[in-house]
């Protein structure tokens, strides 16, 4: 076994459930694997596997191996750990990702919890205000896990699986090379033989599979860095709240920026501009005097002079919007060009 103070390397796998960006190259989830690469790395880790629609790779800046394991056909959420066995089964526990969520990833509380119960598979899960719209985990004082009881329209808990997994290797022997649900066709069978248990998660916790759910987790994570690591953000003017600006980006002068702002490498953002609750990808910018509240701005992208973008707006790779332009709720594919106004929700295809 292999991660954080008292382990060395560690194996990961990040599953893919779903990606909202309209982008045009490897989607937004490499860009998070790089992320968490640099998380594990910290901790230890030296391999990264990953279950995504992209070449094999390695990434040397991270000093760690990125391998993907690509499917034929749609696998579900278990046939793709068959698919990678050859690269996943060293005898050792491994992590499973959902890429859609976010949270504070206590990994080295999940080893030690793992190692403690002996349990075959671990399963994080968080409190939820609704528990109706998900699968509720019912389980012990001691973590071990019943029952799933999904969707309920009666209260039986309000503790959910966050989509976080530690997996014992003898997950192997319960899954076909066929698509499978981990949820509905191994995680059961495991619970009825008490090789199941569950740690609750302790901080926030957020699906950011949908624009909007993007924006809040955001924010979570942000305010979340204000706790534990408030150097990571940035302080002074022209900032409000809590924002993250990479180290290589340009702010112009007389901007006002936050909260809940995210400002990527080689973005540069011109004079006298306003963001607010907003992402900029890598290598986006800001033409001066324009407003961008509520929105995720792609890579590469340029918006001009004066221009507003509100109320939801999503832009792919490579967009172009004009400057004077406003636009209200706009989802823009990939190097398009917006020079009229967009006033109500609309798709730029």
């Amino acid at each position: 076994m292999a991660v954080a103070l008292e382990l060395c390397s560690y194996v990961i796998v990040i599953g893919v459930r779903g990606v909202f960006l309209v982008c045009s190259r490897v989607c937004p989830l490499l860009t998070l694997c790089c992320f968490l690469g640099l998380l594990f790395f910290a901790n230890g880790v030296r391999f990264l596997s990953c279950h995504l629609p992209c070449p094999r790779s390695r990434h040397p800046q991270l000093g760690i191996k990125i391998t993907t394991s690509l499917e034929d056909e749609p696998m579900g959420t278990a046939g793709p750990l068959k698919v990678a066995e050859k690269h996943l089964n060293d005898g050792e526990p491994f992590f499973v990702l959902n890429s859609d969520v976010t949270c504070d990833f206590p990994f080295q509380a999940m080893i030690d919890f793992h190692k403690k119960t002996g349990a075959e598979g671990t399963l994080l899960v968080t409190k939820v205000t609704d528990p109706s719209k998900f699968g509720v985990i019912l389980y012990d004082d001691a973590g071990k896990i019943s029952q799933f009881v999904e969707k309920p329209q009666d209260f039986v808990g309000d503790r959910i699986n966050a989509g976080i997994y530690l997996l014992s290797p003898g997950v192997f022997d319960r899954i076909e090379l066929r698509p499978t649900s981990i949820e509905k066709e191994v995680f059961p069978i495991m619970a009825k033989e008490s090789k199941l248990f569950c740690m609750e998660l302790p901080g926030f916790w957020a699906d950011v599979g949908q624009p909007a759910d993007f924006r809040s987790g955001t924010a979570l994570n942000l305010a979340s860095l204000r706790e534990s690591a408030p150097d990571t953000l940035a302080s002074g003017e022209p900032f409000e709240g809590n924002v993250m600006v990479a180290p290589d980006a340009v702010i112009g002068k007389g901007c006002r920026i936050g909260p809940d702002v995210v400002v990527g490498p080689g973005c540069v953002v011109g004079d006298g501009v306003r963001l607010v609750r907003s992402t900029l990808l890598g290598g986006s910018r800001i033409g001066g005097n324009s407003y961008v509240a509520d929105s995720i701005v792609g890579w590469s992208s340029k918006i001009g002079e004066w221009a507003r973008l509100c109320n939801g707006c999503v832009l792919g790779e490579d967009v172009s919007i004009k400057s004077e332009v406003c636009a209200s709720g706009a989802t823009v594919l990939p190097h398009k060009s917006v020079s009229a106004d967009i006033m109500s929700p609309k798709i730029v295809l």
